[in-house]
């Protein structure tokens, strides 16, 4: 876990943290530098948004296979880079502490 840092300010914009989830969509139409448009593979990367106010720097993006393991490789770039989460209102009513 994150050690507890102190608050900062932060513009409009730059206040949420970002995951960017980006499907392959090479392949799939016929013709080299084609695209076939709105088709993509199930698989692809995910990788953090620079956000400077939370002193986010974009590491290196996390392959995905299957749609089945996006959860679990956006888990891992927030781990990465040491984003702490916590529960939500909704998650409370399962989740004890």
């Amino acid at each position: 876990m994150p050690k507890s840092t102190e608050s900062r300010a932060a513009k409009w914009g730059e206040r949420m943290i970002e995951v960017k989830v980006r499907f392959w969509t090479d392949g799939i139409a016929e013709g080299k530098g084609r695209i076939k448009p709105k088709h993509a593979w199930t698989s692809g990367v995910i990788r953090m948004e620079r956000n400077e106010p939370h002193s986010i720097t974009p590491d290196y993006p996390h392959p995905f296979n299957s749609l089945m393991e996006i959860p679990g490789v956006i888990e891992k770039v927030l781990m990465q880079h040491g984003i702490a989460l916590h529960p939500s209102s909704k998650m409370g009513k399962y989740i004890e502490g």
